[in-house]
This record gives structure tokens, C-alpha cells and sequence, in this order.
């Protein structure tokens, strides 16, 4: 009997953090390992993983962690999960491979693999095939089971124009859809967007117009994960006769690597370098990063970068998707740049730097693959929504698609699904710095509460031999109120802490818990009587 079992510890309902995980008898397949970019609800934390509680308590029986491509919501988590769990195995093609090192993944915790070559566990076997996406070496996975494939396509679209690393084998696809499909999980992202991605993702001509019609200094701000852009600029300067100064060692560590390897393409006596910065017809690309978006031409606008002064006539052009959580910002800083003089220019509605399958590249998918049962993936719930619409329309029957959440469970008997309602519990992990752990609600309570009504500090120190107060209680705020024009309210936070300090010391005893909890609750009703706030409140009395 074989014993499938497909769950998602992330992606599901959401953008980023996919995460993965099929089930075949007692072995355990991961499939991305993403992450999702905290927006400003989360008070300083910098991404969201999964909690890989579940993958913990199962680590014996996991293969490995396939990875379809370099883009951080599909294998951002990568060095946290290889941390979580030490020795787990990564699998990934050449470029790929690439960013989960710059990540911080080691070199000897990642297998390369090579698209149409089969990764064989005992019985099972997985089936990497190269599909079109924004950056190379992007595949979609096949697992071969006793009753059909099960396949999970990643990010792709549809264009015969991309070729060469970017190219998408389609007639594998078609030749694994004929052998027979179990279950596809195919992605949402673009489930609501008519027609075919291409050919609103080629830039090319954009980038052309933009390079010809303005002779003074242009400033691309580029994603370093984006690379199908970025050569999209290349060509676009192609015979422009402008150097392309290339910013930040990030940056130029991917166009050297996809360079060296083959995956972009450019003429050398473009680049320019550091002396080429104030050159009135130069290129600059500059690098962003999308966990902190828009930081780099901020520090330009600011006067912090110490190679790029803003000159009026200068272009900047935003050559990056435009996400609803940083429209505040990015709108901010193109008021900033026009206060500067500088022309400012972003995509069009009509182009689409994102690399997401719309309705006819998922129906044709759909119709390549023929299979079974379909798993919508990836996405907020109306995309998947959407997605199983998409699949009903094309024949594949109600009962036969399912829409899940995180954790829920789908089982596969030989061949055929139950759905068992069975749910694993999955709760997100939230990371700030370089520290691993979790950083939890309780934090981020704190921090709200600090962001909206400050901390006051109440300081008191006691004799250790008499038990008299000797200093304070002394009164410290910090984004509550402002000192000089609240003295009153000062005075009152003294002597309403004074009263319960010396009320707590009795024959000679002091009831230190007690004067602390007392300051906690009194202080808050008497701040918000006289002000409607409720700041966070510490209490410190120590002896001397």
C-alpha cells in the first residue's frame, strides 16, 4: 500500500514563505523553504519563517529540501532551516546553489542538480524539469509514485522567446502529463490576470526608450534576484555608447557569477567603473533589497552614499515591482526626488518584472499535465480561489481540487484521495537580526505598546539597613510625555510611587514583588486618567 501525505507549512493564503512537504510511506520530501518580508504591523522584525517544529520532530525521515529557483520567498529560510536542522541536505541547480551560498548556506549542505536528471531515494524517484522565470536555472519537480507523478510546478510562465537557461521544456512536460499525473500544485500568484504573462514581462524596448530619450545620468534601482531584468538593461544599452557603473558588492557579485556562467550576457566595454559615476550620460545600477525596500536610493536622496551625489536632470528609474506595503515609502521618496530635480520614472501597469503564470499559461499548464487532482499553491486565497476555477473550467472535477490552508492534510491512499480533515499545527516564526529564535507575540505586544504610548521608568533606591528610602523615586520617559511641559504629572507619578514604596515596608520588611505590581497598576490608571495613554510602566527599587 503506499501512503501519500501533502502539507504546506507556508505559502498557503499568503505571499512568500512557501514551504512544502510530501509524504511518501515513511520518507519525507521538503519542497522550498521561503520567506515572507514583515511589513510595518511587525515593529523591527525583519522576515517570517515557518516553525519547523514538525520537520524537527521528523528530521529522520527527510531526503532532502528541493529547491525550484533563486528568489527568496520560495528558499530565503534556507540558513535558518539548515541551523534548525543541522546536516539537513539542499538540492539545487548551478545559480541556485549560488544564492542559497550568499545566504549563508555551507557548499557541502547543497547537492547540484541538473534539469532532465533524475535524483533516484530506494524507490522513489524525483524529476527536475527546467521551466521560463525570471532568474535561471528555475525548475519544477516531479515525483514518481507507484499510481502517477506528483508535481509541483514553482514559478514559471510561458514564452517561447526564453531560451538558453531561461528555456522551459515543454515537451517533458507534455511527456510526464501522458505518462500519468497524480496531483499538480501549480501556483496563484497571477490567477486572476487574463490572458498570457508574455509579452508584458520584456523590458527590453521599455528600458530602449527611456536610455534614448533622456542624455543625461539614469539611475536603475534593480532587485539582484531579478537577473532576467537586469540583462533586459543590458540589451537596452546595448549600443547606447554609456558606461553601466555596476553599485554595491552584492550586486556585482551576482552579474559576475551569472556573467562567468553564462547566464547574462552583455558587451564588456559597457561596464564602466568608480570614475565613471559622474559621467553625464552614465548608467548607475543600483542595488535594492526587498526586506528593506528602497533603502539604497533613500540613502542617495539623504546625502549618506559616498560615491552618488542626486544632480537635477538625473533620471531614476524604478525597475522593480511595486508591492501595497511599501507604496507609503516609495511614494515619499519620489516626492523627495522631485524636490532634487530629478525625472522619475516606474513600470507601467502594463509590465510585469514579476515572472508569475497568469490564467492561460495555468490552463495550459493544467492541459500539458492532465492531472488527477489539483493543489492550488502560492498565493493569497483569492488567487487560489481563482486557480480552482481555472481548473473546474477545464474539466477537473469539484471534489478532485483542493483549497487548503496551512497545515491541512491531503492524503493519497494508492491513488486515491481522503481527504481526512486531519490538520498539523503551524505557527509562523518571527526573526529580527541574525538571531534565530523565534521572537514571538509578547515582543511584539512590547513594541507596539512602546510605538504607541512610550515607556516611563520609576527608580527608587532603599537603605539595606534601615529600610527608608534614600533616592527617588525618580521618574524617566522615553516617548510619553515631554518633561518640562508635564511637570505636574510628574509630581504626581513621585508621590503616588513614594506612597506605595513606604506603605510596602512594614516592621522593617519590604515586599519588593508587591510595591512593583502596585506601581504597575496604579501608575496606569493615573496616566490615563491625566492623559488617555497607557505607556509601558517598569518598576526598579534595589537596596544599598
Amino acid at each position: 500500500m503506499e501512503h501519500v501525505r501533502i502539507f504546506s507549512l507556508g505559502g498557503l493564503d499568503e505571499m512568500g514563505k512557501n514551504t512544502y512537504v510530501i509524504e511518501i510511506n515513511e520518507d519525507l520530501f521538503v519542497f522550498d523553504c521561503g520567506v515572507k518580508y514583515a511589513d510595518g504591523f511587525f515593529y523591527g522584525i525583519d522576515y517570517i519563517i515557518p516553525d519547523y517544529e514538525y520537520l524537527i520532530k521528523n528530521k529522520n525521515r527527510i531526503k532532502g529540501v528541493f529547491i525550484t529557483h533563486g528568489h527568496y520567498e520560495n528558499m530565503g529560510a534556507a540558513a535558518d532551516l539548515a541551523r534548525t536542522i543541522p546536516g539537513i541536505t539542499f538540492y539545487a541547480t548551478h545559480y541556485t546553489k549560488f544564492v542559497l551560498m550568499d545566504l549563508g548556506v555551507k557548499e557541502d549542505s547543497i547537492v547540484e542538480i541538473t534539469p532532465n536528471r533524475k535524483i533516484t531515494f530506494g524507490n522513489i524517484s524525483i524529476f527536475p524539469m527546467p521551466v521560463s522565470h525570471s532568474v535561471p536555472g528555475s525548475v519544477m519537480y516531479c515525483i514518481n509514485t507507484k499510481h502517477g507523478a506528483i508535481c509541483y510546478t514553482g514559478d514559471f510562465i510561458i514564452d517561447p522567446l526564453m531560451k538558453k537557461n531561461y528555456d522551459m521544456d515543454l515537451g517533458k512536460i507534455a511527456y510526464v502529463g501522458k505518462q500519468g499525473v497524480l496531483c499538480l500544485l501549480s501556483e496563484s500568484v497571477f490567477s486572476e490576470h487574463i490572458g498570457h504573462t508574455s509579452p508584458s514581462h520584456r523590458l527590453a524596448n521599455f528600458f530602449g526608450d527611456i536610455i534614448n530619450k533622456y542624455e543625461n545620468r539614469i539611475l536603475f534601482s534593480v532587485l539582484p534576484t531579478h537577473m532576467y531584468t537586469i540583462q533586459d538593461i543590458f540589451d537596452a544599452a546595448r549600443n547606447s555608447h554609456r558606461k553601466i557603473v555596476i553599485m554595491g558588492k552584492k550586486l556585482q557579485n551576482f552579474i559576475r557569477f551569472a556573467h562567468d556562467n553564462g547566464y547574462l550576457e552583455y558587451q564588456e566595454e559597457l561596464i564602466g567603473d568608480l570614475t565613471n559615476i559622474q559621467d553625464e550620460n552614465a548608467i548607475l545600477l543600483i542595488c535594492d533589497d526587498k526586506s528593506n525596500a528602497y533603502a539604497a536610493i533613500n540613502k542617495i536622496v539623504n546625502g549618506y552614499d559616498k560615491f552618488i551625489t542626486l544632480k537635477e536632470g538625473d533620471t531614476v528609474v524604478f525597475a522593480e515591482p511595486r508591492y501595497d506595503a511599501n507604496e507609503k515609502t516609495i511614494v515619499k521618496l519620489e516626492n523627495d526626488l522631485a524636490m532634487v530635480g530629478c525625472k522619475i520614472i516606474s513600470l507601467p501597469k502594463t509590465k510585469n518584472i514579476l515572472h508569475h503564470a497568469s490564467q492561460e499559461d495555468l490552463m495550459l499548464m493544467i492541459k500539458l499535465m492532465n492531472p488527477k487532482y489539483y493543489i492550488p499553491v502560492k498565493g493569497e486565497y483569492r488567487y487560489m480561489v481563482n486557480n480552482a476555477n481555472l481548473a473546474s473550467a477545464l474539466g477537473i472535477p469539484a471534489d478532485h481540487i483542493f483549497l487548503k490552508q496551512n497545515g491541512d492534510v491531503i492524503e493519497f491512499v494508492d491513488g486515491e484521495a481522503r481527504d481526512s480533515f486531519e490538520h498539523i499545527k503551524v505557527k509562523e516564526s518571527l526573526i529580527d537580526g541574525k538571531s534565530s529564535d523565534d521572537i514571538g507575540e509578547l515582543v511584539i505586544k512590547d513594541r507596539e505598546m512602546l510605538s504607541d504610548n512610550g515607556i516611563v521608568l520609576i527608580s527608587a533606591t532603599l537603605s539595606k539597613k534601615d529600610k527608608v528610602l534614600l533616592v527617588g523615586p525618580e521618574v524617566t520617559t522615553k516617548g510619553f510625555i515631554y518633561v518640562k511641559d508635564s511637570k505636574e504629572i510628574i509630581y504626581g507619578m513621585k508621590n503616588l510611587s513614594e506612597e506605595i514604596i513606604k506603605r510596602n515596608i512594614i516592621n522593617g520588611m519590604v515586599d519588593y514583588n508587591r510595591i512593583k505590581t502596585e506601581i504597575r497598576s496604579e501608575l496606569s490608571n493615573y496616566l490615563y486618567e491625566q492623559t488617555e495613554c497607557k505607556p509601558m510602566i517598569i518598576a526598579v527599587v534595589q537596596e544599598v
